[in-house]
């Protein structure tokens, strides 16, 4: 199949095969709050240690919203062996989302009893292009949303609308304007929903310094919202998903919902 394997990135279809808990996806910029116009570097990553280069992840996707609502530019994407890595310019005031949306879908098959994996964007053609004696077929639709926000003198909300699309967090508390032993109020929502029973997992990042994870969870209420008190100042890592059969496409059988975040905790 060689124009689908075309399409495949081989970070994202290997980070897909594994289990959510082992390997991370994720987003870190250099700054998430700056008091003058700069560029701010943002790398991504997949790795068993938060914040730990190990394995890049593509970001040809990556879109940056400014703080008027409009697409603001992203410079120096360059894809390494460890991490990828762009520029976001810091020009206007206000808040910038920063995300990479994958939504796609994961083909699972046997040739001869050897097992197979696809990914790609278009389902249709992934069926078309299914080997002549492949059995034990199963799709699976994903929405994996990277995100991040930074700041430019003071925050605003424009950016940070939901789309609507997928699982998103609706920031009732500004995400660049978190403080050590203060709570923050968020929303989980799925295509623009409220999502209950939802577990938020949480994990700070430098774990290569520590013994343990020091993780904690939360989980949505029946409005969908959740409630985070930062335990100290530094940057976090937030994990979120769930599943279900709203597919966009009838041979789907599953669609899977995942949110991951990076956030910074200032000191009071």
């Amino acid at each position: 199949m060689p124009s689908l394997l075309k399409q495949l990135g081989l970070a994202t279809l290997l980070a897909a095969a594994l289990p959510a808990h082992a390997h991370k996806l994720w987003l870190l910029p250099s700054h998430t709050a700056v008091s003058e116009p700069q560029w701010v570097t943002v790398d991504a990553s997949i790795s068993n240690e938060i914040f730990g280069f190990e394995r890049a992840y593509p970001v040809d996707t990556v879109q940056v919203t400014g703080p008027s609502g409009e697409r603001a530019a992203v410079d120096n994407a360059t894809r390494m062996h460890t991490r990828s890595v762009f520029d976001v310019q810091l020009e206007q005031e206000g808040s910038y989302r920063i995300a990479v949306a994958q939504p796609g879908f994961f083909l699972m098959y046997e040739v001869d009893g050897e097992r197979k994996r696809a990914r790609g964007n278009d389902a249709a053609q992934m069926l078309k292009e299914l080997p002549a004696n492949a059995s034990n077929v199963k799709m699976m639709e994903s929405h994996n949303r990277l995100e991040t926000v930074v700041t430019l003198g003071a925050p605003n909300n424009t950016a940070l609308n939901p789309t609507g699309k997928g699982l998103e967090i609706e920031f009732l508390s500004h995400p660049n304007d978190l403080y050590a032993g203060e709570t923050a109020k968020w929303r989980l929502l799925v295509d623009g929903k409220p999502a209950r029973n939802l577990k938020v997992e949480l994990v700070p990042g430098g774990t290569r310094y520590r013994d343990s994870q020091e993780d904690w969870s939360v989980t949505s209420d029946k409005k969908g919202l959740v409630e985070i008190t930062w335990p100290s100042a530094g940057r976090y890592f937030l994990e979120v998903g769930t599943s279900d059969k709203q597919t966009s496409h009838p041979k789907a059988d599953e669609r899977r919902l995942q949110y991951l975040g990076t956030f910074e905790v200032l000191p009071m």
